[in-house]
């Protein structure tokens, strides 16, 4: 309705609809002029796509009204430089559903940034810190966001952050507005207390920013699987894959998405974290005394399609066995559109569609420019031609990257090592430094520091250990082992980590073979004694 029919369309009588910017299953929104002020503004139109749906069902009208209103009111309690403005309300007899006028924020939205590349440590900082800003704001007056994700971040011209879409937020003392079971969110932004049905504090906001900031570092979404109910079962039991891209944001992002919200780090705790990384300042640790150890692990491949079209890369994170099963026996999916939804938990497989869905609508606006997207550059050495591709899950093609790896460790010792069939990734020990390490990849016949990831510090509990001491001849075995025995049919991905045993530090080596829907993992000693077999799901 961009023709001369939406121009003359107005709203209440003095909001003049100019262009259509957006919409989804619940509603669309627009830019518009106010007349009275003499200024633009944007007006979410807040309806199903058959307005007739609420005319056939009063309790649906009710409650879709309700959530407009709670929007409304949200933004109204928040003054912050960081949280959308709303201006007026419409909800009159002459209008079928509501509206909601606000702010034009006209940079677009973080989600539209990330389409042209990962972030940056600093900028993702920057931008973390003023999402952080609203939501303190928001908690302090009693109201948790419940959907912070890219799309409801909105940015200034000037790269101000800007959040947005409070339509499901959680008011303290409010009525309750959804039936008892009722989840509303993104999936994959939905913390995994709020997946148990527990509704949660301030700490669950903060895992979503953590998870927000994980994908504009990392570029992928860790925890995204093929289906929807798959991705709520990885963010509800399976581990998260330790982020390599995010710098002195690493330990940070491991500390507050953990599953346990007791051991996450509070707003003020993060805040100084990502003050610190802004500014190239040393980062504080986020660590508790409650915070468990989370090891460094390896990184997906590089040369993955950046968020967000890729939707499905499976974790290569490490299962700890014997994992608490799944609280949530079956999760149904009720509406999905616009990215959130409302989800129903139900002690049973029998779960049936509510007929009362609800989604949230974004107010986003075209994508304005950005910076270029962040990459990993490696000395000018790798514009060489390229030596002959070959399978590193091979015998001959573990030594080749062994060999290449000694220029970088003399001794032949490493804290780990994670071989991919395409490429591999080390840690490896700094002379000058007795607690630090280097990250090396290997590509292509040839290794090289990584000049993002840059270097690390290991931690007490990790030990070096000897390459020599293993015996590659065994790994086609192994790899056929894994194949019969891991319960992953159509492996999408394979590779092989070396590292000390999680629980005596011995060395070991292991096997992962991973699908949409989860990994297993082999573990053996370096001579191929088997130690333990996790198949996928266990």
């Amino acid at each position: 309705m961009n023709a001369p029919e939406a121009e003359r369309r107005l709203i209440d009588g003095r909001f003049e609809l100019l262009q259509q910017l957006g919409g989804g299953g619940m509603g669309l929104v627009w830019r518009a002029r106010d007349t009275a002020l003499e200024r633009e503004v944007v007006l979410k139109e807040v309806r199903p796509p058959d307005p007739a749906v609420l005319a056939a069902d009063p309790a649906a009208a009710r409650e879709l009204r309700e959530r407009v209103l709670r929007e409304a009111r949200a933004l109204a309690r928040l003054q912050h430089p960081n949280v959308v403005v709303i201006h007026h309300i419409v909800d009159t007899p002459e209008h079928p559903h509501p509206w909601l006028v606000m702010e034009l924020v006209s940079g677009g939205s973080l989600a539209d940034r990330l389409g042209q590349g990962p972030l940056g440590v600093a900028e993702a900082a920057r931008i973390g810190r003023g999402v952080l800003s609203a939501l303190r704001a928001a908690h302090a007056v009693g109201i948790q966001h419940r959907d912070v994700k890219p799309g409801n971040v909105l940015l200034r011209p000037d790269g101000t952050p800007v959040l947005a879409d409070f339509g499901i937020a959680a008011i303290q003392d409010a009525t309750a507005l959804t039936a008892t079971g009722a989840l509303i969110g993104s999936p994959e932004y939905i913390a995994p207390e709020r997946l148990r049905g527990q509704e949660g504090n301030p700490s669950s906001d903060l895992w979503s920013l953590g998870m927000l900031l994980y994908v504009s570092m990392e570029g992928y979404h860790p925890l995204r699987r093929a289906s929807t109910l798959a991705t709520l079962a990885a963010v509800l039991d399976e581990p998260l894959p330790p982020p390599h891209r995010a710098g002195p944001l690493g330990p940070l992002l491991s500390a507050v998405l953990a599953k346990d919200p007791a051991v996450r780090p509070d707003a003020e705790q993060f805040d100084r974290m990502l003050a610190a990384a802004e500014s190239g300042s040393p980062t504080p640790s986020p660590m508790t005394a409650q915070t468990t150890h989370l090891r460094p692990g390896p990184p997906p491949p590089m040369d993955a399609v950046p968020y967000p079209q890729d939707l499905t890369r499976p974790t290569t994170a490490r299962t700890t066995p014997n994992r608490a099963p799944a609280i949530v026996a079956a999760v149904a999916m009720v509406a999905v559109a616009s990215g959130s939804a409302v989800w129903m938990l139900r002690p049973d497989s029998t779960a049936k569609a509510n007929t009362t869905a609800s989604t949230t609508v974004g107010t986003t606006l075209p994508t304005g420019t950005g910076g270029a997207p962040g990459a990993v550059t490696l000395p000018s050495s790798t514009a060489q031609a390229p030596a002959a591709k070959v399978d590193l899950l091979t015998p001959d093609g573990v030594r080749k990257v062994v060999d290449a790896l000694r220029p970088f460790t003399p001794s032949g010792k490493v804290w780990d090592l994670t071989v991919y069939p395409e490429y591999a990734i080390a840690r490896v020990p700094v002379a000058s430094e007795p607690k630090g390490y280097d990250r090396i990849e290997y590509r292509d016949g040839r290794a090289a520091k990584e000049t993002v990831a840059g270097s690390g510090e290991i931690t007490p509990d990790d030990k070096l250990f000897d390459l020599a001491q293993y015996d590659w001849n065994l790994l086609p075995g192994l790899l056929k082992k894994a194949q019969d025995t891991l319960d992953v049919a159509q492996p999408k991905s394979r590779y092989m980590i070396v590292e000390p045993d999680i629980f005596d530090q011995s060395p070991a080596l292991l096997i992962y073979l991973t699908d949409d829907y989860g990994s297993g993992y082999l573990e053996t000693d370096p001579k191929g004694n088997v130690i333990r077999t996790t198949p996928k799901g266990s």
